[in-house]
């Protein structure tokens, strides 16, 4: 079998695995990217709705790395090196330039993910990374603490070290099935247990379907669970045909998963956070005075999207035909009730195929985080969803991609 050496192999062509390679070879190493696919950078492209929401505009390091919790102080170092700041200024100096919308998500001005992974080809070839695409690794050789070569279908590349960007389960159609996690565990690694998150949750109420497609804003969900709040958030929701989807919904989605092995969850649904139940009842009082000779089903369009009404009419009990002027206190009740709290029962997340990001990977305990090195192998570091970090929606988990993997590339390097 023919046998290629370099200094540095870097396994996995997504946004962690391209920076890496790319920057380990800015600094004057020889390296070679093996992707699996025929294309780098395939889930890059679909980050962001094909927009790619490549950061989150946070430059208080210590309130960033609050959004990943428990894990998250394994940050500070690689932030300092390598943040937020470094991220937006390496693809404007290169050309791209940046816009930062609501929610401090930074994008591309021109929204197109394409244009970022053009960056990241330019730079790879600017600093003559040799890529090898559509090459599967199918073997990994170890030799006392040291990884000796990884075997390929047609080869076997030998390497003083190599960074395992492989991702993790999430979008299995675009590559991401697990592999580094399996090869991480047979070298010695422990892998914290792998779950999908930032996915949408699925509804038991058969309702849903009547209004699929609808997003909602400014509205509030609350997780219950044994009749106690557990969670909440604020912002955008999106009903599908099977439940709910949307920013809120995905951050609240890894509670809500680690939730149903205990037992049942429901959620709560605001339509109104704003307004308490004096407020809406005024506001409501102020419509039924405007609609007063119109029925019940024609008094709610200042109030809620079209297709929302149907389904608040029926939760209300108040009968559509209705003059609005014959409606008593106690039906406005109702309403108003109905509208500050709609019940739904979670049936379950949606699995890897539909997440966003892989919650768990390698333990967090066995990398330097001054440099992305494998505590267990000695010539192994690591970078982006392989290792055990999770942030919210936002630009967070593409950020620890950018970070690490340039972390890793120049550590690798020197």
């Amino acid at each position: 079998m023919m046998k290629e050496s370099f200094d540095i192999a870097v396994i996995g062509g997504g946004p962690a695995g391209m920076i890496a390679a790319g920057r380990a070879a800015e600094l004057g190493a020889r390296v070679v990217l093996i992707e699996k696919n025929d294309k780098l950078g395939v889930k890059l492209l679909l980050t962001g709705k094909g927009r790619c929401n490549l950061s989150q505009a946070e430059f208080n390091v210590r309130k960033f790395v609050e959004n990943f919790g428990q894990g998250g102080d394994f940050l500070f170092s690689p932030l300092s090196l390598f943040g937020v700041k470094d991220t937006m200024e390496f693809f404007e100096k290169r050309g791209l330039r940046l816009k930062t919308e609501r929610g401090q998500r930074v994008f591309p001005l021109s929204d197109q993910a394409s244009d970022v992974l053009g960056v990241l080809i330019s730079y790879l070839r600017k600093n003559k990374v040799n890529v090898m695409t559509g090459s599967e690794v199918i073997g990994i050789r170890k030799n006392n603490n040291q990884i000796s070569k990884i075997i390929l279908k047609d080869k076997e590349i030998i390497a003083a070290k190599y960074i395992f960007c492989t991702g993790g389960k999430s979008y299995a159609q675009t590559g991401s099935t697990g592999d580094g996690f399996r090869w991480a565990k047979q070298l010695g690694h422990t892998i914290i247990d792998l779950q999908p998150v930032l996915t949408p949750i699925e509804i038991k109420e058969r309702w849903i379907k009547e209004v699929q497609g609808l997003s909602l804003k400014n509205v509030n969900i609350g997780v219950w669970q044994n009749n106690k709040k557990k969670n909440e958030a604020f912002g955008e929701a999106l009903f599908t045909h099977f439940g709910l989807s949307g920013p809120i919904i995905l951050d609240l989605s890894k509670k809500i998963g680690r939730l149903l092995k205990t037992g049942e969850v429901k959620f709560s649904l605001d339509l109104k956070p704003a307004l308490d139940f004096i407020k809406l009842d005024n506001r409501i009082k102020r419509d039924f005075a405007k609609y007063s000779n119109k029925l019940f089903k024609n008094s709610l369009n200042d109030l809620l999207p079209q297709k929302l009404i149907p389904l608040i009419i029926r939760f209300s009990g108040i009968s559509p035909e209705k003059k609005v002027n014959t409606i008593i206190k106690e039906e406005r009740s109702k309403l108003v009730r109905s509208l500050k709290n709609i019940e739904m029962n979670v049936s379950g997340v949606c699995g890897f195929n539909q997440s966003i990001v892989t919650s768990g990977g390698v333990s967090l305990k066995e990398i330097d985080s001054k440099t992305m090195k494998s505590k267990i192998i000695d010539n192994l570091f690591l970078a982006g969803e392989i290792i055990d970090l999770d942030g919210p929606t936002g630009g967070y988990n593409l950020q620890v991609c950018w970070t690490t993997g340039y972390l890793a590339g120049q550590s690798s390097a020197s």
